[in-house]
């Protein structure tokens, strides 16, 4: 192996992220360690709000009754059913862990946070908190529209088709407590991860994976998966089915000038480092 000349300068030591990074080395155990703790943070918030939505779960569940109500236009009394002794019972639990996981978000994000922080720069650290901060916003936003807007139209589509079978046959719509909160859940949770849709996209923009060029030329093929991705996570009507493809095709048009914006500030950034070289 040949020596190495002693004239040649070794190769400058990037001060500034050397400073980013003070401190952050650790070992796999430590780690491992932190992981737990975080877990642990997540887990006691969300078995303390758990109790607490418990004592709760009458009105929340009455809260959720609001589309239900409003597809009735609060003319007559809702009535829901169950048809097992410990079925109510277990929808309370179901509604409890539910209402817990959703309010202790901003443990679990924030313990997100402080587990990767140490291993990024300051800048990307800087990069990745707005993307932390509008994920809840979106799922909230999301939500917001399904409960609101396209659950009550649905339900009254449900609603329509109540009627009389015969002379002495009366058709009428009586869900079930468990049904029904399962329903709610599952729409929840579809709309507000597909409401994701600009926060994911643009995140993958600014790690290089995607650019606005591209999103453009998949316009036609994001046509046919927002609705298929519509079919799969709704009920089969086609008032919630259109009222989550909507929205999502208009994400989708936001998600190309967001990744514009990321692309405009990456171009400035990249010509003043350029102007400071020269």
């Amino acid at each position: 192996m040949a020596a190495k000349d002693p004239t040649i300068p070794p190769a400058p030591i990037d001060e500034k992220k050397t400073d980013d990074m003070a401190g952050s080395e650790a070992s796999l155990i430590d780690h491992l360690t932190e992981l737990r703790q975080r877990l642990i943070y997540s887990l006691t918030a969300i078995a303390i709000l758990f109790v607490v939505c418990f004592f709760f779960a009458d009105w929340l569940f009455d809260f959720l009754l609001q589309p239900f109500k409003s597809a009735t236009g609060n003319n007559e009394e809702v009535r829901l059913i169950y048809t097992a002794p410990q079925e109510f019972f277990f929808t309370k639990l179901t509604l409890s862990l539910f209402g817990a996981a959703f309010l202790a978000f901003p443990v679990i994000a924030s313990q997100v946070y402080a587990f990767v922080a140490p291993g990024l720069y300051k800048n990307e650290r800087g990069a990745f908190l707005p993307y932390l901060i509008a994920t809840p916003v979106f799922f909230l936003f999301g939500a917001a529209v399904m409960f609101y807007g396209v659950m009550p139209l649905a339900l009254k589509f449900f609603l329509s088709m109540e009627g009389s079978g015969s002379d002495s046959v009366t058709i009428e719509m009586l869900p079930r407590v468990s049904e029904y909160l399962s329903l709610i859940m599952t729409l929840v949770l579809a709309f507000g991860v597909c409401f994701q849709l600009p926060v994911i996209l643009t995140l993958l923009a600014r790690i290089g994976v995607v650019d606005s060029d591209k999103l453009k030329s998949w316009r036609k093929y994001a046509f046919v998966g927002v609705l298929v991705v519509a079919a799969f996570l709704t009920p089969p009507d086609p008032i919630s089915q259109i009222g989550l493809a909507l929205p999502m095709l208009l994400l989708y048009e936001l998600s190309i000038w967001s990744v514009k914006l990321v692309e405009r500030n990456r171009a400035k950034r990249d010509a003043a480092e350029a102007a400071k070289k020269a």
